[in-house]
């Protein structure tokens, strides 16, 4: 078992308590490493059985130099970072935590819907700049009886969903892969991207990064949207289009954004969202709490405990990997 090689790819954590509490009652050692590139990984990680990975790229080429790879645990629910068909071929596991940050992410998510529709932030500064007059924040519509439109109706969007609820709005949400029942059960109404667009009040992103969704958000979307809707993104950055956002808000197709992830981060010093007051920005926040991020690193490493083991993890993202390998279900 103490054969069983871990490498922490890369991170930006501060401490490594949680998984060294799981992996040191199998005599498995964590060996971190903080590598940026494919070739860094290859060289520093050549041994590896295990990958906890974060940020570093697992691509093919990286997958098809590990010889000994059997598992790449992500940080997190999103998994662009690695190459999940080479994974597949090539008998690798790939997990993520699909259950990571719900409440971390959905709290945030309305803290930016609550901020920027009674424009708190706004207020806040121009009083401290010696404004003392709520006028600033003209217009402000009432929250009760408005439309939330969920771009992607997983867990963290229905966890929205009810907390939204609660504040009296309406939620639609738009995902092919959400079952009816589903919907009806949280008592929120499926819709496609045009319906969605066109009748909500505030439309939140909670899509992964991959070739079908990026920049899926773009000028089409905007034209439809109407002049008060207020997005948010506490998803992907890349998910939007931010030229068609820019233009969207200079032109008034659209009042505002709550932005907590961007195409590129951290954001570059020009870039037009720091000038403008419509526009809340976060530095990929949404995911944090000091219980989310132990709990994280707990079930990233246990994933890995468990290949160890021979088990299958409880969180797979390339299921079909499961028929090229000779490893038990968990009970």
């Amino acid at each position: 078992m103490s054969q069983f090689k871990v490498y922490v790819t890369d991170y930006n954590y501060s401490t490594f308590v949680p998984e060294k509490e799981v992996l040191d009652e199998l005599g498995i050692e964590l060996t971190l490493k903080q590598c940026q590139t494919e070739d860094e990984i290859i060289e520093q990680c050549h041994d590896a059985d295990a990958l906890l990975n974060q940020y570093g790229p697992i691509s093919r080429k990286v997958i098809e130099s590990l010889d000994q790879l059997k598992v790449v645990a992500r940080y997190g629910i999103g998994f662009n970072t690695v190459d999940i068909d080479a994974a597949t071929e090539n008998g690798v596991i790939v997990t993520n935590v699909t259950d990571y940050c719900l409440d971390e992410v959905s709290d945030h998510t309305m803290a930016l819907l609550l901020s920027g529709t009674r424009k708190v932030t706004l207020m806040n500064n121009e009083v401290k700049s010696g404004n003392w007059d709520f006028k600033v924040a003209k217009p402000v519509y009432r929250m009760r009886g408005s439309v939330l439109g969920l771009l992607g109706f997983g867990n963290i969007a229905q966890t929205v969903a009810k907390k939204a609820q609660a504040f009296g709005v309406e939620v639609y949400a738009y995902d092919p892969f959400i079952p009816q029942e589903v919907a009806d059960s949280l008592g929120v109404k499926l819709v496609d991207l045009d319906e969605l667009y066109k009748q909500s009040d505030y439309v939140s992103v909670h899509l992964p990064l991959n070739e079908q969704t990026e920049k899926l958000v773009s000028h089409d979307a905007f034209k439809q949207m109407k002049s008060h809707t207020y997005i948010i993104n506490t998803s992907r950055g890349g998910v939007i289009d931010e030229v068609a956002l820019i233009e969207a808000l200079e032109s008034g197709e659209i009042a505002g954004a709550g932005l907590d992830v961007l195409e590129t981060e951290p954001i570059q010093e020009d870039h037009p969202f720091l000038s403008m007051d419509q526009v809340l920005l976060n530095p990929h926040a949404a995911f944090y709490s000091e219980e989310a991020e132990a709990e994280l690193k707990r079930k990233a490493a246990q994933n890995v405990a468990d290949v160890s083991k021979g088990k299958f993890p409880t969180y797979v993202v390339n299921k079909n990997v499961k028929e090229s390998l000779d490893l038990q279900e968990k009970k």
